[in-house]
């Protein structure tokens, strides 16, 4: 393969196709599985149960649904990539041993990543639950239809810190929703636009910088990698600031669904 590279070759066929294949194996099982008839037939297995020892009401003493976990087991996208894997495994011929090998090895390598969403997704639930997430939205509706370009950075700060869009969207997502609510702003709007900030906020994150550098080899060279992405990261925040402040207007208000 060096000496393939060196001189300027093309890889093989069937090579490409085998790098290919586990993100092919990831969309097909994906979008099978949101099929209609198939979704339907897999939220069977779907189950909820009240999470032990907590019980939380509401300022009018009525109980909250809130310690309810809802637990899709066969719908969520964890138990989909697990099976994308399998399959994986069987189409590139990987053995058992290499398969824990590699998993052992990427568990390895998220281990602080996993532990910060676990603890951003648990500060989610008690601010969500103490009714912070609502005072703060509130507040931040202040700014009124300038909101609308603000929004973008939350979501940018949230994934920077985090690591994790889902994290950011967990923390602040409720809180886009409540300030669009009091700022007369579309909800969708500010709810994806904290979602497409998140996005642009990964590619400065120190967790995922670490787990790239050692994917490719380059372990302690973060900060090179830093410096080469953040101008562009903010180029690409300050468009979406635009393209979501045209989207709260009449300009491109038709965007929205």
């Amino acid at each position: 393969v060096e000496e393939r590279d060196a001189s300027g070759g093309r890889d093989p066929r069937p090579e490409v196709v085998r790098a290919y294949a586990p993100y092919a194996i990831i969309i097909a099982v994906f979008v099978v599985c949101q099929i209609g008839a198939v979704k339907d037939l897999l939220d069977k297995a779907t189950i909820t149960f009240s999470w032990p020892g907590l019980d939380l009401t509401g300022p009018t003493g009525e109980p909250l649904s809130l310690p309810e976990f809802t637990f899709n087991y066969l719908t969520t996208p964890g138990t989909q990539m697990l099976v994308a894997g399998f399959l994986t495994m069987a189409a590139l011929r990987v053995g058992s041993g290499a398969a824990l090998r590699a998993y052992w090895t990427t568990l390895d390598q998220l281990k602080w990543a996993i532990v910060t969403v676990m603890a951003v997704l648990g500060l989610a639930f008690v601010m969500n639950a103490s009714g912070q997430t609502v005072t703060l939205g509130t507040w931040m509706a202040g700014a009124g239809a300038a909101f609308a370009v603000l929004s973008p950075i939350l979501g940018w700060l949230g994934t920077a810190v985090t690591g994790s869009d889902t994290s950011s969207n967990s923390l602040f997502g409720a809180l886009q929703v409540t300030a669009a609510g009091k700022a007369d702003l579309s909800p969708v709007l500010m709810a994806a636009s904290n979602s497409s900030g998140g996005v642009l906020g990964k590619m400065i994150s120190p967790q995922n910088l670490a787990i790239a550098a050692a994917a490719v080899g380059l372990d302690g060279r973060e900060g090179d990698i830093f410096r080469r992405v953040v101008l562009w990261s903010l180029l690409f925040l300050a468009g979406m600031c635009v393209l979501t402040g045209l989207q709260a207007t009449p300009v491109l208000d038709w965007m929205v669904p």
